[in-house]
């Protein structure tokens, strides 16, 4: 009789404990970022992340009633971590891409921007690809920059020169191992050309928006066919509409980063 009750007390505790276990499980989520890409998200000397991306995340998780839990990784490491559970979503300023939804899905799009390439002044570009032959462009790797340089420059004759990051890019371009970089406009503008140390560089050629590279936009990434995306939708819907998502972009921004 006993021993009847202590397995039916054990079995109670064990039920007990995995009920917490997923309520806890329920009320977090484990997002994935790449806290090196100001002003979208980046570290401050206490080690803390901050930044466009992570202030819309932790405002939708909020509006969700979830608790984020954000767990940094390299840019290309971030669909794979979500793909094998590891992450439940990425908010890491990742395109909406033909080639990414093959294997995620997104969530409706939070802000859109154009890339553009950089050059120190006085390079003479005004002709794209043509007389990009032999100039040394950075990219960070495995992301649309990369694959739009890739496709399009290096057969004109660049040398496409892969990163883990784009402030290591910046750091070439700034000592002159490099002669440009594609990236994000907003990350250019505010990461290089505003800084004292970039006021040698400026912005080459047109914006490049095609969508087969460039996506739709910037959204959140999840698992495909995860109900997440709409539970994320409604709350970026909320937060648009209540006047957070423009209290943050305030923040960081001058102007409208969501586009038309």
């Amino acid at each position: 009789m006993n021993v009847k009750r202590i397995a039916l007390k054990l079995g109670l505790v064990s039920l007990l404990a995995f009920g917490a276990n997923l309520q806890a499980a329920e009320s977090s989520l484990r997002i994935g970022i790449e806290a090196a890409y100001p002003p979208f998200a980046s570290k401050t000397p206490d080690n803390t992340i901050v930044g466009f991306d992570y202030d819309i995340g932790q405002a939708l998780c909020a509006e969700m009633k979830v608790r984020c839990i954000w767990q940094e990784q390299e840019f290309d490491g971030l669909i794979p971590a979500l793909k094998v559970k590891k992450v439940d979503a990425v908010i890491s300023s990742m395109s909406i891409t033909p080639e990414r939804l093959k294997s995620v899905d997104f969530s409706d799009r939070y802000y859109r921007i154009p890339a553009r390439l950089v050059f120190r002044k006085g390079s003479g570009i005004n002709d794209i690809p043509a007389q990009l032959k032999g100039k040394r462009i950075g990219v960070q790797r495995a992301t649309n920059f990369d694959r739009y340089v890739t496709d399009h420059f290096a057969p004109a004759g660049a040398e496409v020169v892969r990163y883990g990051s784009q402030n290591e890019i910046f750091l070439d371009l700034l000592g002159g191992r490099l002669d440009a970089t594609m990236a994000s406009s907003v990350v250019i503008d505010e990461s290089l050309l505003k800084r004292p140390e970039g006021k040698d560089f400026e912005f080459v050629g047109p914006n490049f928006t095609e969508e087969q590279y460039f996506g739709t936009g910037i959204g959140i990434a999840v698992r495909k066919n995860d109900a997440l995306a709409s539970r994320f939708n409604q709350a970026l819907a909320t937060i648009r509409a209540n006047g957070t998502y423009d209290r943050i972009r305030q923040k960081y921004f001058d102007f409208d980063i969501y586009g038309e």
